[in-house]
């Protein structure tokens, strides 16, 4: 159980990490026009830290819940198809200035999370509940990256 908590944290760490490096906050993301219901810069951190600890505990839940060592292979699936997504976002956006590529990425993330709702809850149904919030913020995510993209079209001229 200790070994799997710290893995879990370690992955969460991870992502989190290479996200933050990934996001330039610097005057072209300054410079772009964003909707006023847009939070604060400041909360971004904040949200995905818990987010992301809310997921470690999903996985240490889901992963003990599952019967066998298939199960907790396609645990270990979804949760690395989700890392790989939820950081492709971040280049996207950020370091390639392509808030329209990251908006058609940030469907396949949704999916990502959609599917370790759906995914987990036969293992743990407190383990799907705690990933919930984060479906709701990848939404209200995606919302906003698509009003950025409206409002500052076109990318890539």
């Amino acid at each position: 159980m200790i070994v799997t908590i710290g893995l879990a944290a370690l992955g969460a760490l991870a992502v989190a990490g290479i996200g933050g490096v990934l996001t330039d906050v610097g005057p072209w993301y300054r410079g772009l026009r964003k909707p006023s219901w847009q939070p604060p810069d400041w909360l971004f951190g904040p949200a995905w830290t818990v987010i992301l600890g809310m997921a470690a505990g999903a996985f240490v839940l889901a992963w003990n819940g599952a019967p066998d060592w298939a199960a907790q292979q396609w645990v270990l699936l979804l949760f690395a198809a989700n890392a790989v997504f939820h950081i492709l976002w971040s280049p996207l956006f950020f370091r390639w200035r392509r808030p329209d590529w990251a908006l058609a990425e940030v469907g396949f993330l949704w999916l990502s999370v959609l599917a370790l709702v759906v995914g987990l809850a036969p293992y743990s149904s407190t383990a799907s509940w705690l990933v919930a919030p984060y479906l709701a913020w990848v939404t209200f995510a995606a919302w906003l990256n698509f009003t950025i993209v409206r409002l500052n079209r076109p990318f890539g001229a």
